[in-house]
């Protein structure tokens, strides 16, 4: 007998919903026969572990809820006796029987330590004490390539989730305003990942129709952005930089505007070109280049189409800059990896949620076809899969393996994980 449970009530949980143990001449603690037609379905609420479920227990059919414990006086421990949502348990499932004769009154008790396999448990343990760039880093590439197809897919599908309600909240604030969400989405992927939340705040100040009226102008286009990012409030003595102040000065009385706190980004650990001045000349480029983005974006064909759209070059100062007054030979300007970045996490996700609200599959699909023309992600995460044997076709694939190391990975949700589970139970 074990002297303590090596598993948590979460892997317990897990093995009774899938029924990893034996299920041949099952007894209650008093010797009852047991038949499990259903689990049930795991509550993540409050109250009973599993609801639904269909058990016989002798020669009676049971409907109704159970419980798991690793104990059974876990249940008193719990305070169970005294709380009525547990009036009703059909069955109380525990790892170890530790109350012999006692049990809980009315309630027949099923006992499984001796049914679960210990190989289950090591390799359960084996992966949740593993500290490498993932807990299944040995045996990954071993899951067959289905398991890993379907799993990638809803992988996807989550991040997407995440990323939509987001626009859901933009789309209600602009009042179901496309082409300003666009804007602010497209704004705030500039600025990936450590200046998001800045050139977020930036392109909710300056309203997409206010913008488009100066959009011939692009020093005017400029002057706003780097006006309302604070970083004209310093005191700058180059030519270019004093004709931005001077035309923010005329906008910001015209306007009524009110710029951001110039510390409020950040400029540590990154390359010049990803320096938050190079993006809000590129964005300027952009805004300046057309009207009605998204339009332009529903009514791209394909790949090659999306990439003439967004790729834009700074002004002719920022060639020779990163920063005001500080000139350097030549600037890197964001290149077509950034064009496909702002793809992959902004604009299809966009045109997924389109077609989701529009009840137009057609959109839906296009999104997911132009993902997968996409090439993947080339960042240290996606790099250290790669090392794992587990490589990437395209950007779904990269996107599904960022959600799986951020959301499962990262916190060993191994039980949640399709890769995990397979692994647990024997690839």
């Amino acid at each position: 007998m074990f002297v303590n449970p090596p598993l948590s009530e979460e892997l317990f949980q897990h093995i009774w919903a899938f029924r990893l143990f034996r299920q041949d001449h099952l007894t209650t603690v008093t010797g009852e026969p047991v038949e499990i037609l259903h689990p049930g379905v795991l509550n993540h609420h409050g109250g009973p572990d599993f609801s639904a479920a269909r058990i016989r227990i002798g020669t009676a059919l049971w409907i109704g809820q159970v419980e798991l414990h690793l104990r059974t006086s876990d249940w008193f421990r719990h305070g169970h006796q005294h709380n009525p949502q547990y009036g009703r348990i059909i069955l109380h499932v525990v790892f170890i029987h530790d109350m012999p004769g006692k049990g809980i009154p009315g309630v027949p008790c099923l006992e499984l330590q001796e049914r679960i396999s210990k190989l289950l448990l090591q390799r359960y343990e084996a992966l949740r004490s593993l500290a490498p760039f993932v807990p299944c880093a040995a045996q990954a590439a071993q899951v067959p390539s289905l398991t890993w197809i379907s799993w990638k897919e809803r992988l996807l599908a989550e991040r997407w989730e995440r990323k939509i309600r987001g626009l859901q909240f933009w789309l209600l604030a602009t009042h179901g305003n496309w082409e300003e969400v666009c804007y602010w989405a497209i704004a705030q992927s500039y600025g990936i990942p450590v200046n998001a939340a800045p050139f977020l705040q930036v392109a909710q100040s300056l309203p997409y129709r206010t913008l488009m009226r100066h959009r011939h102008q692009l020093i005017q286009l400029e002057a706003f952005l780097f006006g309302q990012a604070g970083m004209l409030e310093a005191a700058h003595t180059d030519t270019y930089a004093l004709q931005l102040q001077d035309i923010f000065t005329h906008l910001r009385h015209k306007y009524r505007l009110q710029p951001m706190a110039a510390h409020q980004w950040n400029w540590l650990r990154m390359r010049p070109a990803a320096f938050p001045t190079v993006r809000l000349a590129t964005l300027a480029a952009l805004l300046g280049k057309t009207t009605h983005i998204f339009s332009q974006v529903l009514e791209a064909k394909d790949i090659t189409a999306l990439e003439q759209l967004f790729f834009v070059q700074p002004s002719a100062y920022w060639r020779t800059h990163y920063r005001f007054g500080q000139p350097v030979a030549q600037t890197q300007c964001p290149g077509r990896q950034a064009v496909h970045t702002i793809l992959i996490n902004t604009v299809l996700p966009l045109l997924f949620f389109y077609g989701q609200q529009k009840q137009q599959k057609y959109y839906q699909e296009k999104a997911l076809h132009l993902l997968q023309q996409l090439p993947p992600e080339k960042n240290n995460i996606t790099h250290q899969w790669a090392l794992l044997g587990v490589k990437q076709e395209n950007a779904l694939e990269s996107q599904a393996l960022l959600q799986l190391k951020q959301y499962y990975c990262n916190e060993k949700k191994c039980l949640y994980c399709a890769i995990g589970a397979k692994i647990i139970k024997g690839v």
